[in-house]
């Protein structure tokens, strides 16, 4: 018995450590063709079911928490019926940087297997840490994820506030902010701010 599985492992080597010995280079470029798009369409097929609201809430620790805040917002509800889910405020539309962050993500992955933020209270405490962190995202990449949405070329300032016109066109327009500096808690409720420098 071990030595047929010897053998049919010995065979099974010899072809993979030399392919063309044994098939038609045709065959090698068709089977290889084939099996590059099942690899590529499995791939992108379980990036994008990890972009999905509802994998986004599959984790309570999500659902209890930052879901039950976007419910009352306009991003969730609104009299256009444009809903933003989670993907699209945070993981990148495009795809060298939707990878980096999903890579980055597999740190919240370690974190719920370990129950770092599994109950409301634990969620709190590491909430200010876990913002801060999102708001340093979207100032180093000039708030790439509310752009996918919000451009400021086609924003009307004369249908906004005058207050709210001058601040696009400061920050936005001429390039002194980004999106997440005046805006921060616009889709979920802010931490506790005692202490942080510029929220006395």
């Amino acid at each position: 018995m071990f030595r047929w599985i010897g053998n049919v492992l010995g065979t099974f080597w010899r072809v993979f450590r030399s392919p063309s010995g044994y098939f038609s280079l045709g065959f090698l470029t068709v089977g290889g063709f084939i099996g590059g798009v099942l690899f590529w369409g499995g791939f992108n097929t379980a990036m994008e079911a990890t972009n999905t609201e509802q994998f986004c809430i599959s984790c309570h620790e999500m659902e209890s928490n930052v879901y039950q805040e976007i419910l009352p917002t306009i991003h969730y509800t609104n009299r256009s019926g444009v809903r933003a889910v989670c993907s699209d405020c945070h993981v990148p539309h495009n795809w060298t940087d939707k990878i980096a962050r999903k890579m980055q993500a597999s740190k919240e992955v370690w974190g719920h297997i370990f129950g770092v933020i599994d109950t409301r209270e634990k969620f709190l405490d590491h909430r200010l840490e876990m913002a801060s962190r999102e708001w340093r995202r979207f100032e180093a990449n000039d708030s790439l994820e509310c752009r996918n949405c919000h451009d400021e070329q086609y924003m009307d300032f004369t249908r906004q506030s005058p207050r709210a016109a001058a601040a696009h066109q400061r920050g936005l327009v001429e390039g002194e902010a980004t999106c997440i500096t005046c805006h921060k808690g616009i889709a979920h409720e802010l931490p506790d701010m005692a202490g942080v420098h510029g929220w006395e």
